[in-house]
């Protein structure tokens, strides 16, 4: 079986766009890929942060990801720190990797504009995104386009380590996502609905409960006229209703559009998807927000698991490298 990596950076809160994108086909898959799915704390790092924030939402998305079907019997399941593996390769990539190589992903520079301190870890961390890859012998990785350069750096570092130490890597590929994965904000449907959107009132959280989801939706932006079609370059608006209405019933948007007349039915058809579609999740979140003991025995499980894996491969390229055995 295809191995698939997937990380969540614990910052903002996981929305629809996460589930349909990311979510939806790690549970789809775990039975047929072998999955491997981890909260990246160790990137939320990068920026400014509240440290019990980052703790926080570590396990509020790692209960999020067990309420929304991901089975840690089926998948590796752990947090990234908790597999020192992650960063003892980091650093055997970093002495494998160009500061220019580094310096050029697009990340980097748009956030680093944006900040007056900035900090060398946003520089590396997608050295520390490759040695995530790279650990496990990913063949797989379903990325967005903001991320697809830094798996292409991953694949350049592991061909490089690959011809000048040893065949230690497995050199990965980025998949695309599927469709449904491309879901705008709400408020202003020309941009994806964000973690980090400066207003919530465009975002359907996964924990929002179903009288704010139904809200959202029926005030969600639309377009001058009238006429309901999915065409998301002339109208956005209502192409982005009708891709959510999609991504819920698996249905097609265009055939979807043909049973509408009216942009108030098309909302309430999209809110009652919304709702049946998260609502269950957000059931099984809480029932097992209380007993966070279990969702962390999971993890510890988890992580076991993945240091038996990331330690021999570590031990691999450590020996590759040049360094001494123990």
């Amino acid at each position: 079986m295809p191995r698939r990596l997937t990380g969540f950076t614990p910052s903002g809160d996981l929305h629809l766009g996460n589930y349909f994108g990311a979510i939806a086909p790690i549970i789809a898959g775990q039975e047929t890929t072998d999955t491997v799915v981890f909260i990246s704390d160790l990137h939320a790092l990068t920026l400014e942060h509240d440290p019990a924030e980052v703790r926080r939402r570590t396990l509020e998305f790692a209960t999020l990801l067990l309420a929304s079907g991901v089975d840690p019997q089926a998948c590796l399941f752990m947090v990234q720190s908790h597999v020192p593996e992650h960063t003892e390769l980091h650093y055997l990539l970093e002495a494998t990797t160009g500061y220019g190589e580094a310096q050029r992903m697009i990340q980097f520079k748009e956030k680093s504009s944006r900040q007056e301190n900035v900090r060398v870890s946003l520089l590396t961390y997608p050295i520390l995104m490759a040695a995530d890859i790279l650990l496990y012998d990913t063949d797989e990785v379903p990325v967005g386009d903001d991320q697809r350069q830094h798996v292409e750096l991953a694949r350049t570092v592991a061909q490089r380590f690959n011809s000048r130490y040893a065949p230690v890597f497995t050199v990965p590929a980025a998949v695309n996502p599927p469709v449904a994965a491309r879901i705008m904000d709400l408020s202003s449907p020309d941009g994806k609905m964000s973690k980090s959107a400066p207003s919530p009132a465009g975002v359907l959280r996964l924990l929002d409960p179903p009288d704010v989801l139904r809200r959202k939706v029926m005030r969600a932006v639309t377009d001058a006229d009238t006429s309901v079609a999915y065409d998301p370059r002339r109208k956005p608006g209502v192409s982005n209703l009708l891709a959510i209405l999609a991504a819920c019933t698996g249905d097609d948007p265009h055939r979807l559009a043909a049973g509408f007349d009216q942009y108030g039915k098309l909302k309430e058809a999209v809110a009652d998807a919304v709702v049946r579609t998260l609502a269950p999740i957000r059931e099984r979140y809480l029932r097992l927000a209380e007993d966070p003991d279990h969702v962390r025995a999971a993890l510890r499980a988890g992580a076991g698991r993945a240091r038996e894996r990331a330690g021999a491969k570590v031990r691999q390229a450590k020996a590759a490298i040049g360094l001494l055995p123990e």
